[in-house]
């Protein structure tokens, strides 16, 4: 089982914006939306590019590159160029940091 690793402290990250992290040789993207954190692979499935400075959409991410779009509660690809859902991981609050694992090899 692989460790949590901190990210930030819960009021670190404003609602509708990220902070990046790196798990495991893996960059996560960990979002406040609407001060619920969710964390998703910091990869276009479509080009490989980053998505963490794209444009927020409600619960979406636009990848800066070529448009895609991203749920990012799940993962799923909500507008092409993109086909592939980009992996999304467990995040938890413990004392007041958020914090995330990825939880894909367990």
């Amino acid at each position: 089982m692989s460790e949590w690793t901190d990210v930030a402290g819960e009021e670190e990250i404003a609602p509708g914006k990220c902070r990046v992290v790196e798990v495991d040789g893996t960059t996560i993207a960990v979002f406040n939306l609407d001060g619920h954190f969710h964390a998703i692979e910091d990869v276009c499935t479509h080009d490989g590019g980053e998505l963490a400075s794209g444009c927020v959409y409600g619960d979406e991410i636009e990848c800066p590159r070529h448009g895609a779009r991203f749920r990012i509660t799940t993962g799923e690809v909500t507008a092409p160029p993109a086909y592939e859902a980009v992996d999304v991981f467990p995040v938890r609050i413990h004392d007041g940091r958020v914090q995330v694992r990825d939880d894909r090899w367990e």
